[in-house]
């Protein structure tokens, strides 16, 4: 238990102080969990013992789809510069052709699937860094990414407490037999709080939209854990990993932000 406080404890203080410091920082971060992301993701689904994804060229593109996607947004290149990850992209097409393994259909699959699940929502929530009063803009402000982080870790606290004092009714049982409807609505209300409060602070948002933020977190963010769940289930494992003791893997930390992020993204992209 003592472990796992620490731990807890210098992941949100990691996460934090990076976002909050300025946004290259941000960024390095952000890389940085994406390459850990990539390569667990990749162990995780070679435990079927069918599946051999392409690890390195994988961890490489997601490397350059990140660094590129940041220097776009520091307006360092032209946009047109993208093409670089996406023919990476169809390299790997290339790269199990001369690997001679066998499920190579499967194996393409899974080395793109891994870049998309981990690479997209953590670049749009970079993004998200330079949105404020519905634009995007070239100003970095780390109000929406903290806050973001801040509802999440809410919503899964909030979610654990109420689920374990007033928890009766099973949630997704076949997925995850202790999450319950009780706890969902608990911490979606402590979310829905804590988004009234930093309306009040980071003002990047007004508060009408904290709160739809806040009802995405805790639809998305719920839905993100159960899929990881799903995922894990499937393969007969309970952490994705172990790299951060007491508490699993990368994804097992970030489940809900990868899903969650995606449809933050969309809205408030739509109404900027």
């Amino acid at each position: 238990m003592l472990t796992r406080a620490i731990t807890g404890l210098l992941f949100i203080l990691t996460i934090m102080a990076g976002v909050y410091f300025n946004s290259i920082i941000t960024l390095f971060l952000f890389t940085l969990i994406i390459i850990l992301g990539i390569d667990e993701f990749y162990g995780l689904v070679k435990k079927s013992k069918t599946i051999q994804p392409i690890k390195f060229w994988g961890i490489l593109t997601g490397l350059v789809s990140i660094i590129t996607i940041g220097l776009i947004i520091f307006n360092m290149v032209p946009f047109k510069i993208i093409f670089i990850p996406i023919l990476m992209i169809f390299i790997i097409f290339l790269v199990e052709l001369y690997r001679k393994k066998e499920n190579p259909f499967i194996n393409i699959a899974y080395t793109i699937l891994g870049l998309i699940y981990i690479v997209i929502p953590f670049a749009m929530l970079f993004h998200l860094g330079f949105y404020s009063n519905n634009n995007f803009n070239e100003n970095y402000s780390f109000q929406i990414i903290l806050g973001f982080f801040l509802m999440l870790w809410t919503n899964d606290t909030g979610a654990y407490l109420a689920g374990r004092f007033f928890g009766k009714h099973k949630l997704f049982e076949r997925i995850s037999p202790k999450k319950t409807w009780e706890g969902s609505l608990g911490g979606g209300l402590l979310t829905i709080g804590v988004a009234f409060i930093l309306s009040v602070y980071f003002t990047n948002l007004d508060q009408s939209n904290w709160i739809v933020l806040a009802i995405l977190v805790t639809i998305f963010g719920g839905l993100g854990d159960l899929v990881e769940s799903m995922l894990k289930r499937s393969l007969n494992i309970k952490d994705s990993g172990n790299l951060l003791p007491g508490h699993g893997g990368i994804l097992d930390r970030f489940d809900g932000l990868l899903l969650s992020v995606p449809f933050i993204y969309s809205y408030l992209y739509l109404i900027s």
